[in-house]
């Protein structure tokens, strides 16, 4: 990674912290089985539409055996409205199953064997572990710190686990969690894929505007 994008990806960091203090993960959990099932949920779905849904959810399945045990139907029928309802259903029940299994019912708090439970990539992951345990392990990779990176410049890659490196290696380990988190609501507020507002962006002094 050049000096000259290391650079700019501390000014990125410090722009985000003025503009987002408080920036965090807008999915409504009480515990890391909650959090696990609402990351699932939010593949190719909005944070807004996955916590309309989740009180029920939560309110029928309780625990890692509950989820474990759900019969298929009442699942989807609760999770429908995410997209993808039967994959998402399979993948809870799966993961679920695997804790009860091999981890006493509890969601384990180290990347290697939260990538092994079913619907668990690298993104949710470093949601789980930033979010749940405080760990930066990484920095989380969706669809908008991947169109933003490029556009800032931070990364040339289209592979998120690709882009994910870059943005360690241009960030403080520190910032990781952050970084994510900030970046995420800079491109729901800000930062759109079809119209970005460059005239109204607070890192518009430090953004190439690549792609724009």
């Amino acid at each position: 990674m050049s000096p000259a994008v290391r650079a700019r990806a501390l000014a990125v960091a410090g722009g985000l912290r003025k503009l987002y203090p408080d920036a965090h993960c807008e999915l409504d959990f009480k515990t890391p089985l909650q959090m696990l099932a609402a990351v699932i949920l939010s593949a190719q779905c909005t944070d807004k539409r996955v916590n309309l849904v989740t009180p029920a959810l939560f309110q029928r399945y309780r625990r890692a055996e509950d989820f474990a045990d759900a019969e298929p139907a009442e699942l989807e029928s609760l999770i429908r409205s995410t997209g993808f309802f039967r994959a998402k259903a399979r993948s809870i029940r799966e993961a679920a199953r695997a804790l009860v299994e091999r981890h006493g019912g509890r969601v384990p708090g180290t990347m290697a064997e939260l990538l092994e439970l079913r619907g668990v990539a690298r993104k949710t992951a470093n949601v789980i572990l930033g979010t749940v345990f405080g760990k930066a392990e990484g920095v989380v990779v969706d669809t908008h710190v991947k169109r933003l990176a490029f556009r800032l410049g931070l990364t040339r890659r289209t592979d998120p686990v690709r882009i994910e490196r870059d943005l360690m290696a241009c960030l403080p380990r520190e910032d990781w969690v952050f970084f994510g988190h900030a970046l995420v609501w800079h491109g729901r507020r800000v930062c759109h894929a079809r119209k970005p507002d460059c005239g109204g962006c607070g890192l518009a002094r430090v953004c190439p505007q690549r792609g724009v």
